[in-house]
């Protein structure tokens, strides 16, 4: 097996891995324990469930590790494609780490919330409930601003995967397409008060998804040609 297949069926695990990672953490657990507008409820799934919440925690952990090294890979497999945008793809990957790890303490800021120390006492349990919601609007302010760079990197991704001649070209256009929604969703979340009511933001992203899960099994599952 060629050093191009090798490195791009190594891309495509580190991104499977991101894939269920970020599924299980950013979507599916918080499905099943935040309820926003009811504070109790959300504390009483949280106290009920706290090893998954913990769960959900590493898992976010572990997303952004594995995205350190994603770009990397990917920067071997196109940099013979345009090395300039290569490496501006690392960077906006590597803005976006700090900001997503950073993000991540609100959670953890949960837990305490959580706990049973004795410096919580002071709080009833109205405040408590209002604190652990706070946190998590905190965190999900941290990951709005961190999506504005998860949509820009694919720019440059689509960018070399449509002009790499190993990849499907309607891959790299769908993930050019979707990171300009990517982008425009973040902004509108940041505009529009009432954003999740209108119908165009549930459709906005789905480019982008459609461009990121069929990159990911293509090298997965069929790895990239030698380009001469």
């Amino acid at each position: 097996m060629d050093t191009t297949k090798k490195t791009a069926r190594i891309a495509g695990l580190l991104y499977f891995l991101i894939a269920i990672t970020g599924i299980f953490s950013l979507m599916y657990v918080p499905s099943k324990l935040l309820v926003w507008d009811n504070p109790a409820t959300t504390v009483a799934n949280l106290k009920s469930s706290e090893f998954l919440f913990r769960l959900e925690i590493l898992g976010e952990i572990l997303c952004y590790l594995i995205y350190i090294f994603l770009p990397l890979v990917l920067f071997q497999l196109f940099k013979n494609i345009h090395k300039n945008m290569a490496v501006v793809m690392v960077i906006l990957v590597f803005i976006s780490i700090p900001i997503s790890m950073g993000s991540v303490v609100h959670k953890l800021d949960v837990l305490s919330l959580l706990g049973d120390s004795s410096y919580l006492n002071v709080y009833s349990p109205a405040q408590l409930e209002a604190k652990v919601m706070s946190a998590f609007h905190s965190y999900f302010k941290g990951i709005l601003v961190a999506q504005i760079f998860w949509g820009l990197w694919l720019f440059p991704f689509g960018y070399l995967v449509f002009k790499s001649g190993f990849l499907p070209k309607i891959l790299g256009l769908f993930l050019m397409v979707g990171s300009i929604g990517y982008f425009l969703d973040a902004i509108g979340r940041i505009l529009c008060p009432d954003y999740n009511e209108l119908w165009l933001s549930d459709y906005i992203t789905i480019p982008a998804s459609i461009g990121e899960l069929g990159s990911c099994l293509w090298l997965l599952i069929f790895g990239a040609k030698t380009v001469k």
